[in-house]
């Protein structure tokens, strides 16, 4: 009998605060050993993270995957940039995109997929007025209360 395989499932809960997502892709990302096993580790925030494209392809910067404490004295750096793997079409789109006003690429949540690879899924989309974000908290309040009245 098979062991169940537990799935790692890692969000940045301010990328729906702080965007409107318009567009989400999938993109492999490129990870040394000990970063893995520190992802194993739910040990990564995404808070500040953001995507960046650079001669034609994209990285992950400002997000913060700490060491693993087993690891070799060859340990990696915890805030480099990763690269992240897309199709070139998909790139291209982002890229088309970007060059409009206003629009970024920041990450919604790292998850292993079904053969045990880690993959970013990516959100592209503009950045939220305050008043956008006050209305957020205020549908957010309003279906709290409507939850609990419910329940009693």
């Amino acid at each position: 009998m098979k062991k169940p395989v537990k799935k790692i499932v890692i969000s940045n809960k301010k990328a729906n605060f702080n965007f409107h997502i318009e567009e989400k892709f999938e993109a492999g990302l490129a990870l040394l050993g000990s970063e893995v096993k520190s992802v194993r580790n739910n040990s990564v925030n995404m808070g500040d993270g953001y995507c960046q494209i650079k001669d034609g392809e994209l990285f992950l910067k400002n997000v913060h995957i700490s060491d693993w404490k087993q690891s070799s004295f060859e340990a990696h750096e915890t805030m480099r940039e990763r690269k992240l793997l897309l199709k070139k079409r998909e790139l291209y789109r982002i890229e088309q995109k970007i060059k409009s006003k206003g629009y970024t690429i920041f990450p919604i949540r790292l998850f292993e997929n079904d053969r045990g690879i880690f993959k970013m899924e990516i959100g592209l989309g503009q950045g939220k007025k305050t008043f956008d974000k006050r209305d957020d908290l205020k549908e957010k309040d309003i279906k709290r209360e409507l939850d609990r009245n419910l329940l009693r």
